[in-house]
């Protein structure tokens, strides 16, 4: 076998820039690729905390990303990447650069389709890599102008929500960050912190008047409490969900009122990130 190629986080952030990342994406669902057929991601306890295990194909690629929680740092990882056509392995990527990039491409993804297109005030809940990644890939698709980033001493910062077109929720909460009632209508609100079913950092102010969008409904109700909680209290139908696929191919239908996007990361997503950087440095 000849050497295989180690991408760093380095070589994922000059390749996949946000309007590239976010392009792959919406490219792999036009083309007509179903999240609904994504595995489940898998989870192993470890002594020292746990790995997680997101494999998929797609466009002639073999995507298996493992990540464990609870080391030090708390969060590590690498993608594997082999060919589809020989089974070969073609390259290991930094698994956190390209989970960071990934992670604000989908959720600029379904901005690009839900906001209007003169949004201009952000607003960020969270402080960590993810926040920043989130202004950097929202500011790519939209005309931001101000931007705001809160912590948890914000108390739920209830102007800034009133007056935000996009809220990104880029927290470990789980419980709800902010009052959703104070969300204007046609304001778009993204949830990405938490894949776990009884977590949530959106409320059912916000969820009871949003159009819900999600990766795919199998994986939402399996591991998005933001959707899962909602529809326990009767806030949500899951009748009522629309997937990411659905509103990129326009054959979704949006409401007037708050559209919340909510994002538990799913392996196809890793696959499509891993298979334009290995074509781009191929």
């Amino acid at each position: 076998m000849s050497h295989l190629p180690y991408l760093t986080g380095d070589d994922v952030a000059r390749h996949l820039t946000p309007v590239v990342a976010i392009d792959a994406l919406q490219a792999a669902l036009t083309a007509g690729f179903d999240p609904e057929t994504d595995p489940p991601r898998r989870f192993v306890s470890l002594e020292g905390g746990d790995l997680i295990m997101m494999p998929s194909e797609l466009g002639g690629h073999l995507a298996v990303k493992l990540v464990t929680i609870g080391g030090d740092p708390r969060v590590q990882g690498v993608v594997v990447v082999f060919s589809s056509e020989t089974l070969a392995p073609v390259a290991v990527i930094d698994g956190i650069a390209l989970t960071n990039v990934r992670t604000s491409a989908v959720s600029a993804l379904a901005v690009r389709h839900l906001a209007s297109a003169d949004a201009s005030r952000l607003l960020i809940f969270g402080r960590g890599p993810q926040a920043h990644a989130h202004v950097e890939a929202i500011s790519a698709i939209r005309p931001i102008a101000h931007v705001d980033l809160v912590g948890r001493e914000a108390g739920g910062a209830p102007e800034l929500v009133a007056a935000a077109d996009v809220i990104c929720c880029c927290t470990t909460s789980s419980t709800p960050l902010f009052d959703g009632s104070l969300v204007r209508d046609g304001a778009v609100v993204v949830a990405i912190g938490t894949h776990d079913a009884d977590a949530r950092e959106t409320d059912d102010a916000l969820v009871s008047r949003a159009s819900v969008i999600v990766e795919s409904r199998t994986s939402a109700l399996r591991e998005a409490g933001d959707v899962v909680c909602a529809i326990e209290s009767g806030a949500l139908s899951a009748d009522a969900l629309v997937t990411l696929s659905e509103l990129v191919r326009g054959n979704a239908e949006i409401g007037s009122g708050p559209r919340l996007f909510k994002s538990s990361g799913m392996s196809w997503e890793d696959a499509v990130m891993a298979g334009k950087l290995t074509t781009l440095l191929r």
